[in-house]
Order: structure tokens, then C-alpha cells, then sequence
């Protein structure tokens, strides 16, 4: 592990509980999640404009 790694967890992490960090990654986590599904959501909606679009 570099010395770089360690000093951007102490950054993010530095005044955290355990707790607390492992909280907030999986928030990080449920975020990233959530984005995806936003995002597939948009690319469906285009989808059907656009065949909706083709049939008018």
C-alpha cells in the first residue's frame, strides 16, 4: 500500500469512528447504485422517445 493511498484515507477518514466510516462507505455505495439505476432509467426513456418518435 503507498504512502499516497494511506494519506488520502486519513484525509477522508481521519476524524471518523469506525463506525462512521463504515456508514459512509456504504452510503458512498448505495449512491453509486443509485446513479446507475438514474442513469439506465434516462437510457430507457430515450429509447422509447425515440420509438415513439419513429412511429408518429
Amino acid at each position: 500500500m503507498s504512502e499516497a493511498t494511506i494519506n488520502n484515507w486519513k484525509s477522508k477518514y481521519g476524524g471518523l469512528e469506525v463506525s462512521e466510516a463504515r456508514r459512509l462507505r456504504e452510503l458512498e455505495s448505495e449512491n453509486a447504485k443509485l446513479k446507475r439505476l438514474l442513469a439506465d432509467t434516462m437510457l430507457d426513456n430515450v429509447a422509447l422517445k425515440d420509438l415513439l418518435a419513429e412511429n408518429v
